[in-house]
């Protein structure tokens, strides 16, 4: 190992070492499940904002999204467009209300409760099928993110991919294990203004080297259809862009209303008013690294000229760029570890929220809520520790192929929890005729469209997604959406009791 790559690799010890120790002293402060789940609501702004958005983003940030607009040219950057508007649109009209009606209706923990709750709901059927598919699909997701961990560490340090997951998915475990809810958010705090620094230096200082050449360069590196196509934002591939793509790519912005690692988020900040400042500070930071996250993926393409990265090694061009300024263009191996720990920080923020919402799925709602529902807290935050462990175990198997696609596994798993989720979310925090029944099926509706869409060959072989190339998030999303609302109009009602605590909400002006 060369001198610079202990440099790095000194800086990546000591931030995987202060990622543990946060969660060790968040432990001593974590007395019951929700301290564990939800850091006993008492998140600030600045905190909330940032822990949100780091959840959110993951390694497909900073590897998924530029290695797509470095293969197939800026007509990627829709997805992009689509995710800020939705990142806006959930802090605008969802945060501030789920916040209120979660404290309301029964102050509910998790996401799943809440509907329980919302509903009123003794048969339990909410609660279990809601779980079920936030441990389906936050098994791909929490994968997702572990790959990318793999792919990063075996990628800076030649280490075998095997031994890289193993590495980044045990610091990861470690830390949520032992601090819960809280060590997430303060790691995730850390890791966001990380992340940010990284997206905003790197690009601007390899833009600076290459200045007034990049559009020959990336010409000479051969994109699709030459460097105007691979400019243009409504070109895809070195081909028009098709409005298919268009509408697929700008979906992806209707998954945020159903995101539980993001909703935990609105849930847990400690007042409305700290909401109102949320907002501004994760819509501001999502403009700026989504932004930037496609000017790495074009200015990538002329940088790391005369290297042309091909099939899956695409995802790693932040990585390739990172070494090649700080330790070719610049002697700062030190500082291009740092920004190195920033890509590890958006792997790590994803997936630390993941394993403790699909722990809270297991623990929290079917065992507690369902299979035990006398267990003591003593136990209960016991079970949700060794959960945390059994979900990594599995995500980490599901994450061992090194060939697998960051972004095909985050499309998969976010298409799943938009379809199932948003429309009841919507639905049920501003729809007073909104019920049980609408919201069984509503989550039923959404989910298997996205199975049946994307996963069985029913036309000739080949999955409805792949025949039509639209996302399957689209169709799930209005079929989950359309039989909430005819279901729900075709049977009962809700109780007045339902109905006094929906207006409470109304009326409620700060909690």
């Amino acid at each position: 190992m060369s001198h610079s790559m202990y440099l790095i690799f000194g800086a990546f010890v000591l931030y995987l070492a202060g990622m543990v120790a946060i969660g060790a002293k968040c432990s001593a402060n974590t007395k019951n499940t929700e301290d564990f789940y939800l850091g006993g609501r008492r998140l600030n702004a600045w905190v909330a904002a940032m822990s949100a958005q780091a959840a959110d983003m993951s390694g497909w940030l900073l590897m998924g999204l530029p290695g797509s607009i470095y293969r197939n040219g800026m007509g990627e950057a829709w997805i992009g467009i689509g995710l800020l508007i939705g990142t806006a649109l959930n802090w605008i009209i969802v945060s501030k209300r789920l916040r209120r009606y979660t404290i309301l209706a029964g102050n509910s923990i998790t996401l799943p409760s809440f509907f329980e709750n919302r509903y009123r709901d003794d048969s339990r059927a909410l609660l279990g099928i809601s779980s079920c598919f936030i441990v389906l699909f936050f098994l791909v997701y929490t994968a997702s993110a572990f790959a990318s961990g793999g792919k990063l560490l075996s990628t800076v340090f030649l280490l075998d991919y095997h031994v890289a997951l193993t590495i980044g998915a045990l610091v990861i475990l470690v830390y949520t294990f032992l601090g819960g809810f809280m060590a997430v958010c303060e790691t995730d705090f850390i890791q966001g203004i990380l992340m940010l620094i990284g997206l905003l230096a790197v690009p601007i200082c390899a833009y600076g080297i290459v200045g007034g050449q990049a559009e020959t360069l990336i010409g000479e590196s051969g994109a699709l259809g030459g460097a105007a196509s691979f400019s243009n934002l409504m070109q895809d591939g070195g081909e028009p862009i098709r409005a298919v793509t268009i509408l697929s790519n700008l979906g992806w912005g209707l998954g945020y209303f159903g995101m539980p690692h993001i909703l935990t988020k609105f849930m847990a900040v400690r007042s409305e008013r700290e909401i109102e400042k949320s907002r501004v500070i994760a819509i501001t930071w999502v403009c700026l690294s989504l932004g930037f996250a496609c000017f790495i993926g074009w200015v990538g393409r002329a940088y790391l000229m005369p290297e042309v990265l091909q099939k899956a090694d695409t995802e790693n061009v932040f990585i390739r760029m990172i070494i090649k300024l700080f330790t070719e263009e610049y002697a700062l191996p030190l500082l291009g570890g740092v920004f190195l720990c920033g890509i590890l920080a958006a792997i790590m923020s994803t997936a630390d929220s993941q394993l403790l919402i699909t722990s809270s799925s297991l623990t929290e709602d079917i065992y507690r809520g369902i299979l035990n529902p006398g267990t003591s807290e003593k136990t209960a935050l016991s079970l949700s520790r060794y959960s945390v462990l059994a979900v990594a175990v599995i995500a980490y198997f599901i994450a061992w192929n090194p060939d697998s696609s960051i972004m095909g596994l985050v499309s998969n798993a976010w298409a799943g929890f938009g379809s199932t989720f948003s429309p009841v979310v919507l639905l049920s925090l501003f729809w007073k005729r909104a019920n049980k029944q609408g919201a069984l099926a509503g989550m039923l509706g959404g989910g298997i469209t996205v199975i049946v869409w994307d996963y069985l060959p029913l036309l000739n072989g080949s999955t409805i997604g792949t025949v039509t190339g639209l996302y399957s998030l689209i169709p799930g999303f209005a079929i989950g959406l359309t039989a909430m609302i005819l279901v729900s109009l075709a049977t009962p009602a809700p109780d007045e009791e339902i109905v006094r605590v929906f207006e409470q909400v109304n009326e409620k002006q700060s909690v």
